[in-house]
């Protein structure tokens, strides 16, 4: 129910509980279920939070052949999903990432899969160590997208993934990366931990996890992942990233010797709230919301609410601290709880709401509510303004003892693109790793288009800009060019129908074989009156560019070019060649940066006559100041030759041509072969127009 950022808020929103029974796929439920929690080799609850279709996997996106993915924990699996998704949705591209100072840090605690395994010692193939290992779960990702930054898995049960998320922020502190992805995973595949919790007295008999309520009795289990990815604040705004959120800072402690190994500490759990506000350099009484560990236990939310209480109560106004858990949404995510909590706040900021916290109908009755300044958001809420940026905290506390907290912000208000639509056409590029996957990216950003208004959201602009620079362009691609969000709304319905339109083209590499990109810079004779006029009003680029060139040229030229171009002189300003070629030349530069700011990198340049001036600048064989004076030095040249003979392009070849020439007293010479039918012819005017008149 929750497969992208957009329907997790929607479930967040909504209030949705996505408990059921174990499904059938896993185990007989019935078989292992008995009510009395002592009953041997039973669990007291039939309930979880599953995701669909865990078995599922697409090996040869990923480099890896089906017998090693048969091997792999399925926890690595989705944990190489995430990874592409959360990329993705941070604008990474895979060629970026390559060889790039990028951190992995991964939660993960349970190894079920590889006890399945290893449990037959038959089924064991080479394979199998790499499938198991919980360290390979942070190594896999590392060596697809060839990072080069720390990778790391970690284990501290419960807390195992916001404490990946804050030793992935230390990384970042230090310089060790440059960008951190972090978050963990947790599946539920074999009954075992549901017996063995059953035994501690931890799961709820109902499967539903009732945080502060006065009938929490435990929690029930869930399973999912999540990854966040992570910059240093400073170089995601400079990026222009999309920022969901800020971690202001955090800290880690440990409970120590307690009346029992899994028992909580509420000292411990106050240290590490109050070392995390200070790390943080805010004060606990302006946090407006905190997503707590909320298992749902009477005696563990009463310490939880009671350490939150003394902390975050002093200097609070009038307004009490909101406190809420996803656990009641999801069950106890395990390994994965942190990153669950996680990114509900983070997308809670980015929206602007709270959203409820669910089973809460009768107060904890050890919990004072009211004296310790606190409440149980029960609905969903906007998020109230204060002067400065709103704050929030969240919580996830180890059975084995090792607590985490981090103090996020929201994100920093940035400049909106202007989502004004003036019919300018843009091309909006689409891809996927095979039909099936384009058709659903397809229509996964048909809707998200459509269901924002139209000058709402990222603009037609923006949107092809993302599309083009911040995505991962895979082998089957689809090519939309549209002039308003609602006309790429009705060409992707197109695709989606398999009609086709001129304006919509689909290309796969797969079936065609790696295509190899040439720019081609054309000579004299592509000129025409207010070339380039619009391309210089609307992209920044290309004007930049031009204006650069016009600076180099200017010394050389003692005139301007851009003037030249789109002043008052009109056509004829571009009649004489010593405009004409400084003019092209300065046009292709402009184009050519203007394709390579869109992600169109060429593996090769070619030139043709004054064109390859051009293209000896845009490989870096010229710098522009040389390229500036070798066009203005040849177009001065040309000029005093200009009127003292002519040109004719002649449709044969050239061997046929030389055969007309042979014998002729005229003086004409063959000035180029440029193609089989394509021959110039220069020499003598009046001697050109009988050779053609004949």
């Amino acid at each position: 129910g929750a497969d992208d950022p957009e329907s997790f808020w929607r479930l967040l929103r909504d209030g949705r509980d996505m408990i059921r029974e174990v499904p059938p796929d896993r185990w007989d439920a019935a078989a292992y279920y008995d009510p009395d929690p002592t009953a041997p080799g039973k669990s007291a609850s039939r309930w979880g939070g599953f995701l669909d279709q865990v078995d599922r996997f697409d090996p040869f996106f990923f480099g890896i052949s089906p017998g090693e993915a048969e091997r792999m924990d399925p926890q690595q699996r989705l944990l190489m999903e995430l990874a592409y998704e959360a990329f993705e949705d941070a604008g990474y591209p895979m060629s970026r990432l390559a060889g790039s100072r990028t951190a992995v840090v991964v939660g993960i605690s349970v190894n079920e899969y590889g006890l399945l395994q290893h449990g037959r010692h038959e089924l064991l193939n080479g394979h199998s160590g790499t499938g198991a290992a919980l360290a390979i779960a942070a190594n896999r990702i590392s060596y697809f997208f060839d990072l080069h930054g720390p990778s790391l898995a970690v284990d501290t049960a419960c807390s195992s993934s916001l404490m990946a998320v804050h030793l992935a922020c230390q990384s970042l502190a230090s310089g060790e990366c440059d960008v951190a992805l972090a978050g963990g995973v947790n599946l539920i595949l074999s009954p075992a931990h549901s017996i063995a919790f059953t035994k501690a007295g931890v799961l709820a008999p109902d499967g539903r996890c009732k945080p502060f309520d006065a009938a929490a009795d435990g929690y029930v289990r869930g399973e999912g992942g999540g990854l966040v990815v992570l910059k240093p604040l400073a170089s995601a705004v400079a990026a222009g990233d999309s920022i969901y959120a800020v971690i202001r800072g955090g800290a880690v402690f440990q409970d120590g010797r307690t009346n029992g190994l899994m028992a909580p500490n509420r000292d411990a759990q106050e240290a590490v709230l109050r070392a995390a506000y200070a790390n943080a350099g805010v004060s606990p009484g302006d946090v407006q919301y905190l997503e707590t560990h909320g298992t749902g236990t009477l005696l563990g939310d009463s310490m939880e609410a009671h350490a939150i209480g003394r902390v975050a109560s002093a200097g609070r106004r009038e307004t009490p601290l909101a406190l809420g858990s996803v656990k009641s949404n999801l069950g106890h995510l395990e390994a994965a709880a942190g990153a669950a909590g996680l990114i509900k706040v983070a997308l809670a900021l980015r929206q602007g709401a709270i959203p409820p916290s669910l089973h809460f109908t009768s107060p904890n009755p050890h919990v004072p509510f009211e004296a310790l300044g606190l409440r149980v958001q029960r609905e969903l809420a906007n998020w109230p303004r204060r002067e400065g940026p709103r704050l929030a905290g969240v919580s996830s506390f180890g059975f084995g003892g090792t607590n985490v907290h981090l103090v996020l912000e929201e994100a920093p208000r940035m400049a909106v693109p202007s989502t004004a639509e003036d019919g300018t056409p843009h091309l909006v590029p689409l891809s996927g790793h095979s039909r099936e996957a384009l058709a659903a990216v397809a229509r996964r950003f048909r809707d998200l288009v459509a269901g924002s208004a139209p000058e709402a959201g990222p603009g037609l602009a923006e949107l092809a800009a993302n599309a083009a620079l911040r995505r991962t362009h895979l082998d089957q691609r689809l090519g939309v060019i549209a002039r308003s969000k609602a006309e790429l709304v009705e060409r992707l319905d197109l695709y989606l129908r398999g009609e086709s339109h001129p304006e919509v083209v689909v290309s796969g590499e797969a079936e065609t074989g790696r295509r190899r990109l040439a720019f081609v810079f054309s000579g004299q004779g592509s000129q025409w009156h207010g070339m380039g006029s619009e391309l210089f009003r609307r992209e920044p680029v290309f004007r930049a560019n031009l204006e650069a060139c016009d600076a180099a040229l200017g010394p050389e030229l003692g005139w301007s070019l851009i003037d030249r171009l789109f002043g008052g002189e009109g056509g004829a300003a571009l009649e004489t060649i010593d405009v004409i070629q400084p003019a092209l030349f300065g046009i292709q530069v402009a184009l050519a940066a203007l394709w390579r700011s869109w992600g169109v990198e060429p593996d090769a340049v070619v030139g043709h006559s004054m064109g390859e001036v051009a293209a000896a600048y845009v490989s870096g064989g010229l710098t522009l100041e040389a390229a500036a004076r070798v066009v203005a030095v040849r177009s001065r040249l040309l000029r005093r030759l200009s009127g003292q003979g002519g040109m004719a392009l002649v449709a044969l070849p050239a061997e046929v041509t030389a055969t007309h020439l042979s014998g002729r007293a005229e003086p004409l010479a063959i000035a180029a072969s440029n193609g089989p039918r394509s021959t110039v012819v220069a020499g003598d005017a009046a001697a050109l127009d009988a050779l053609l008149t004949r």
